[in-house]
């Protein structure tokens, strides 16, 4: 069922995009407005010194099922499910942390101008305040608390940029990458150039995934980390 989720994931990139989006609703609305403060009691895990509260892991789980119920094909187990729920929730803990110890902030000049920019707020190519506020209401939440979890998305993903965008191409590598151009070369120069781009782009790629997830487990290999199973 793993496979099946993380196979989504690939093949329905908006669809995770969604489920992430879901998931830093979730955790604000339990967390409160920018701060890390968190209630410590009924919580089925705890980061660091972060925790998910059994409510914030109920309605994470209800959506994200819902979503992949109808998008995606495939048997749903609960358990195996309800664990896949809770380790997304740690590793969004595990970047805001990472966000902290990497000085990583957002201004609300930033914030503003991304929710400016979103599309689905904006009428006739400018945002629309009116559609903005009927939005949120007809999906039950407050400004407050989507522009929180906006905030806390952007925090976790710009520790991503910084540990993504540290990761660069040995002359090594890209010598390699050069010999993987086993096809014959394009009469056209121009064809060819940006075909060995490519697959240098996708080498690079590949190395800034796997320097995510290391520096992701390390974290977590570091930061106290208890789930307390029997209450999902």
């Amino acid at each position: 069922m793993i496979k099946v989720m993380r196979n989504a994931a690939h093949n329905y990139p908006w669809l995770l995009k969604s489920l992430m989006g879901i998931l830093a609703i979730a955790f604000v609305i339990t967390m409160g407005w920018w701060g890390f403060g968190e209630q410590t009691g009924n919580a089925v895990a705890n980061v660091g010194e972060l925790t998910i509260s059994r409510d914030e892991f109920r309605r994470a789980y209800e959506n994200m099922y819902r979503i992949y119920k109808e998008q995606v094909t495939g048997e749903f187990k609960d358990e195996t499910f309800k664990q896949f729920v809770i380790g997304q929730l740690v590793d969004n803990r595990v970047w805001l942390i990472a966000a902290k110890d990497l000085g990583v902030t957002v201004s609300e000049a930033d914030l503003r101008e991304l929710i400016l920019q979103i599309p689905d707020f904006q009428k006739n190519g400018a945002f629309d305040p009116e559609l903005y506020q009927r939005l949120l209401a007809a999906n039950h939440l407050t400004p407050a608390v989507f522009e929180a979890a906006q905030y806390k998305e952007v925090l976790g993903n710009k520790a991503r940029m910084v540990v993504r965008d540290s990761v660069a191409l040995t002359p090594s590598e890209i010598s390699e990458g050069q010999a993987l151009m086993t096809r014959p070369q394009d009469s056209n120069p121009a064809n060819s150039a940006a075909a060995k781009d490519r697959v240098l782009h996708d080498l690079l790629f590949q190395k800034q995934q796997r320097a995510l997830v290391a520096y992701q487990e390390s974290l977590k290999a570091k930061i106290p980390i208890k789930i307390h199973r029997e209450l999902l």
